[in-house]
C-alpha cells in the first residue's frame, strides 16, 4: 500500500538524518583509536600478494567489499571480488594461494564463509578479516582481523546495517591510501587506470593528440599579401594563422582580433605583407607538452588559440580552445 504522506513528519525526517550523520561519524571517529599494529600488518600481507586481492562479503558488506575491491584496483592494488556463496560452488577455483583474501563480515558468523573459510586454510591462502566480531569464527581463521564494530546502527530498530558498514568502508578507503602511498602510486597511474575520466584526459592527452595539422594548418610566408593571408585564415578557420619564414620555423602569429584592430587604424590594407601586420615572436606550445599546459597558456595570457611547434621549433600543428573543449581537457 502507498503511504499516505499527509502523515509525513518532515521534522521528524530531519531530526533522523541529524542523527544518522551523528551516528555514522562516531562509528569512524572511533576506528582512529583503534588503528595499530595490526592494520599495518595487514597492508604489509597485501603488499606482499604476488596475486590478487579477492575481495568477500555477503549481504550489504557484499556490496561495501565490491566498492572496496574497485577502489583498491584503481589505486594500484590488483584486485577482485567474489561472493562467498558462489565461492562454495565453483568459484573458489578463482583463489589461488598467491592470492590474499580480504573478508568483509559484520558478525563474522555468516554460513557461506563458514564453508569456505576451512578451505582458504589448506590451500595457504593468507585472510585479512574487517569483522565487528572478534571472536567470531571469521577472526579466528584470519591472520589479521580489523574491528570495524560499533556500538549502535543507525537504523532507528538498530537492525539495518548503516553504521556499521560505513566503518568498514572506511577501514577499506584507509587501507587502499596506505596501499597506493606504500607503492609509490602516482597522479599519472591514477589517470592511466581511468582513462576515461577528466582526470585520465588531462594527464594522458596530449597537445598532438588533439591539435590541427598538415593542411589544416594556416601558414603563410612572410612575404604573403595580405589577401593571401585572408584567405588562408578563412579556407582554415582557426580564428588565426601562422607566419612561418623559409626554413618553417614560426615568425609571428595574425588573428581575427589584430584584424579588426588593424580595420580600425584606417590603413590601406591591401599594400600590406604578412610581416607587416603579424604579432611577433608568439606564445608556442610543444606537440609533445600535456594539453593542460596549452590551456594554462591561453589562460594566462587571454588568447584563443596557440601555434605548436616541433622539437626542432618548427611550425607542426595549431590548436584553439574549441579543439581542447571538444577533447574534453577544459
Amino acid at each position: 500500500m502507498p503511504f499516505d504522506v499527509t502523515h509525513f513528519n518532515a521534522d521528524q525526517a530531519l531530526a533522523l538524518a541529524r542523527k544518522t550523520f551523528e551516528i555514522e561519524a562516531a562509528a569512524v571517529s572511533t576506528l582512529i583509536s583503534r588503528v595499530g599494529p595490526e592494520f599495518a600488518q595487514a597492508v604489509r600481507i597485501m603488499l606482499g600478494c604476488q596475486g590478487r586481492v579477492v575481495v568477500m562479503g555477503m549481504g550489504k558488506s557484499g556490496h561495501i567489499g565490491r566498492k572496496i575491491a574497485a577502489t583498491l584496483a584503481s589505486t594500484g592494488t590488483a584486485a577482485m571480488f567474489v561472493h562467498p556463496g558462489e565461492a562454495s560452488h565453483g568459484d573458489l577455483g578463482m583463489i589461488k594461494s598467491v592470492d590474499v583474501v580480504l573478508a568483509v563480515s559484520n558478525s563474522g558468523e555468516s554460513a557461506e564463509f563458514a564453508v569456505i573459510l576451512p578451505v582458504l586454510s589448506r590451500q595457504g591462502v593468507p585472510l585479512v578479516a574487517i569483522t565487528g566480531g572478534l571472536q567470531s569464527t571469521l577472526a579466528q581463521h584470519a591472520q589479521v582481523t580489523l574491528d570495524s564494530s560499533v556500538a549502535v546502527e543507525a537504523c532507528p530498530l538498530n537492525l539495518a546495517p548503516t553504521a556499521s558498514t560505513t566503518a568498514q568502508l572506511a577501514i577499506g578507503d584507509a587501507l587502499a591510501v596506505a596501499l597506493l602511498d606504500a607503492r609509490g602510486f602516482k597522479q599519472d597511474d591514477f589517470a592511466r587506470s581511468h582513462p576515461g575520466g577528466a582526470l585520465g584526459r588531462k594527464l594522458l592527452t596530449h597537445v598532438s593528440d588533439v591539435m590541427r595539422s598538415g593542411t589544416q594548418v594556416p601558414s603563410v610566408g612572410l612575404h604573403a599579401s595580405f589577401s593571401e593571408l585572408m584567405r588562408e585564415m578563412s579556407i582554415k578557420g582557426l580564428g588565426a594563422s601562422a607566419v612561418v619564414d623559409s626554413h618553417g620555423q614560426v615568425s609571428g602569429i595574425f588573428t581575427d582580433g589584430d584584424l579588426r584592430r588593424l580595420v580600425e587604424t584606417g590603413v590601406d590594407l591591401r599594400s600590406l605583407k604578412a610581416s607587416d601586420v603579424m604579432y611577433p615572436n608568439p606564445r608556442t606550445v610543444a606537440a609533445d607538452a600535456l594539453a593542460v599546459v596549452a590551456v594554462a597558456l591561453m589562460e594566462q595570457h587571454s588568447i584563443t588559440s596557440v601555434l605548436v611547434v616541433d622539437a626542432a621549433g618548427k611550425l607542426c600543428g595549431a590548436l584553439n580552445s574549441n579543439d581542447l573543449l571538444r577533447a574534453k581537457v577544459i
